[in-house]
């Protein structure tokens, strides 16, 4: 069966105006380093201004509505953005998608244009403030603070694992505002300025390798925030959150999802002499490498399936969070088989001349040992996956997103 898109002559005229950008728009050495941690201040820089670019064209978020700085472009636009710009090597966007959602359903008008516009345009980078240093994934147990001074909030607290190595210009995440209040009714979610006065920032080098094996922890201490960067009630904020993680849990699909690092595995095979013969002759390579494209094709057409229904507002309960679980189950499968398939060349980082594709597949071993805590631990997804089949105790249905809301706002 042929799973290919059919695309118009329409889209194959945008296909070819994105490739034109991009050819004159993104030099060499601009492009995305292999590693992460190759990834300098001057590429920062650079793609900063790019994205301003791209979001004056529509195509940083280009299914978001044009009113709120987006493209208002349809899902067959953005696979093809995603195609074109993952086969250049060229960075998509500034994050701030999962927040862009919430702020969809949840914003008021007002802070849609204060906080929205500008995430959308390019204008203003974002980190999602989530984990705490005692409560890792257990989002509901929050325990940093929000309390009211007049008409404005001081937030005191600390969080651990947050964004990347350059800081952002906002933050966005829960706070406790009620602590009498049960679980899940206690909450605010609150935006950021970074700076701010009582907010500190410390890096952590640790091994996974996105975004460029560094993360930060930060702590505010009475950090000041006026009272209309609240998102919601302020005991919703567990409501607005759960929009938040329905697309950290997969339920905004992927438009495109390539796998680079299992089809740098079928080269490797077919390209690859021992003993005067092709490494992909040997039974057990084989089995291992088919393994490894049937595994990573099915989590691409999951992926795909969830973009599909997500795109053409179909309710989606399960199938983000099959998606999800299928793809953390199968990375690190896929990264065991290539260890299996290379040896001691899997190993081989990006300075190393006898490393197989620039060493991309030591980063995706790192990548895979380190990045099981993102969007929560793996067990954390499978109960979700639980309570959304009915195979659970409790049982949950997904949160309202751009796709699914019949409205917008916090009333």
């Amino acid at each position: 069966m042929d799973f290919r898109l059919p695309y118009s002559e329409e889209q194959e005229r945008f296909r070819r105006e994105v490739r034109a950008w991009l050819k004159e728009n993104i030099p060499e050495e601009m492009k995305s380093p292999v590693d992460e941690k190759d990834y300098t201040a001057e590429m920062h820089r650079f793609w900063r201004e790019k994205h301003k670019e791209l979001g004056k064209k529509g195509w940083l978020f280009p299914t978001f509505p044009k009113e709120y700085g987006g493209g208002g472009l349809t899902g067959d636009h953005e696979t093809i953005l995603e195609e074109e710009f993952s086969r250049a090597r060229a960075r998509r966007g500034t994050g701030g998608g999962l927040i862009a959602s919430a702020l969809m359903v949840w914003g008021t008008e007002e802070q849609k244009q204060k906080f929205l516009r500008p995430l959308l345009t390019g204008e203003m980078a974002a980190f999602q403030k989530l984990t705490e240093p005692h409560g890792g994934a257990d989002l509901a147990d929050y325990q940093s603070r929000a309390v009211r001074d007049g008409d404005d909030w001081l937030l005191t607290g600390s969080n651990i694992f947050i964004g990347g190595e350059h800081l952002p210009e906002i933050m966005f995440g829960p706070m406790l505002t009620d602590p009498e209040a049960p679980r899940h009714r206690n909450l605010g979610y609150f935006a950021i300025p970074v700076p701010s006065p009582g907010l500190t920032f410390q890096t952590q080098n640790l091994i996974c390798s996105n975004p460029g094996g560094k993360k930060q922890s930060i702590f505010l201490d009475n950090v000041r925030v006026p009272g209309d960067h609240l998102i919601g009630g302020d005991h919703q904020g567990w409501q607005v959150l759960s929009t938040h993680l329905e697309f950290e849990h997969g339920g905004g699909g992927r438009a495109f999802p390539r796998d680079e690092v299992v089809d740098n595995l079928m080269d490797y095979v077919k390209e690859t002499k021992r003993d005067g013969k092709s490494l992909g002759s040997d039974p057990m390579v084989q089995q291992a490498a088919m393994q490894a494209r049937i595994e990573s094709h099915v989590n691409g057409l999951l992926g795909q399936r969830t973009y599909w229904m997500y795109q053409n507002r179909a309710n989606i309960q399960s199938e983000g969070n099959v998606s999800n679980v299928h793809d953390r189950l199968s990375d690190l499968r896929n990264a065991i088989r290539v260890r299996e398939v290379m040896g001691m060349y899997a190993l081989l980082g990006t300075r190393e001349p006898r490393a197989p594709h620039n060493g991309a597949q030591e980063v995706r071993q790192r990548d895979a040992a380190g990045q099981r805590h993102a969007a929560g631990t793996t067990n954390i997804a499978k109960v979700i996956l639980a309570r959304r089949i009915g195979i659970s105790r409790t049982q949950e249905r997904a949160a309202p997103t751009p796709s699914t809301a019949t409205t917008y706002g916090s009333s």
